[in-house]
């Protein structure tokens, strides 16, 4: 008869513990890191136009008061600023299509 009994309570813990684990949740999958393709189309449809619009708005500032030359002295470095950048877009995508080559 005790033996029955401590069958019967074993059974009943063994019972509780696994219906506990199998309710458990499982652990979130990590994170997978920055969606940088997201951030990068969000700099150049948003921050970049606010920017050139700001330099164009002091250009015409300046060509109005008569300052021509320095007009075109930081024209032309915001151009050269705008092709290394260009240039920095330009080698993240092809050494991303040479990471894709190599390693795939």
């Amino acid at each position: 008869m005790i033996a029955i009994e401590l069958m019967a309570t074993a059974s009943t813990a063994v019972d509780h513990a696994l219906h506990t684990l199998a309710s458990t949740p499982l652990a979130e999958p990590a994170p997978k890191g920055i969606d940088t393709d997201n951030v990068v189309t969000f700099f150049a449809s948003k921050i970049a136009p606010i920017l050139l619009a700001v330099l164009g708005v002091i250009f015409i500032g300046r060509a109005s008061r008569g300052e021509i030359s320095k007009v075109l002295t930081s024209s032309a470095i915001a151009i050269i600023g705008l092709a290394f950048i260009a240039g920095a877009a330009t080698l993240f995508f092809v050494g991303d299509y040479l990471i894709k080559l190599i390693f795939e």
